[in-house]
């Protein structure tokens, strides 16, 4: 597939809000790498292939892992993850996947055992503009490219 529409020169205003949201997310207390292992798995089950290349590329950068980054689709079996890193891998999945699974109370609470409320309307914030990013992506047809 190759891309449909030169989306940033056809809409500019619009791509420029969801990068002033991209700025945003990254002044946020959320850690970088968890920031990027969010990204990863929210494209994984989008099956957002240029996301993942990218976000995957970024968290090598940062000094993430191959093991965690090769793991992080079945995170609540390792034990190299946080509790904190898995309840917010956790809640991306939910947010991601939430016509059918939805935010049940009893995660919104253990998320919060690690997470203050502005840390939670973080999250919710990075997950839903990777899931934004991926519908976009997809959409116009970005495809994955070898560097």
């Amino acid at each position: 597939m190759e891309q449909r529409i030169d989306y940033y020169n056809v809409a500019p205003e619009a791509l420029k809000i969801m990068m002033e949201m991209e700025k945003y997310t990254k002044t946020t207390g959320v850690d970088r790498k968890l920031r990027e292992l969010i990204k990863i798995r929210a494209s994984q089950i989008n099956g957002c292939a240029y996301c993942l290349n990218m976000h995957t590329a970024d968290a090598k950068k940062m000094g993430e892992t191959e093991q965690r980054l090769y793991c992080i689709s079945a995170w609540s079996e390792c034990t190299f993850y946080t509790d904190a890193e898995k309840v917010a891998l956790e809640l991306t999945e939910y947010v991601t996947l939430i016509p059918t699974k939805r935010v049940p109370d009893e995660l919104y609470h253990r998320v919060r055992e690690h997470y203050d409320e502005r840390q939670y309307v973080d999250l919710i914030l990075i997950i839903n503009q990777i899931n934004s990013w991926n519908r976009i992506s997809i959409a116009m047809g970005n495809t994955a490219t070898e560097k």
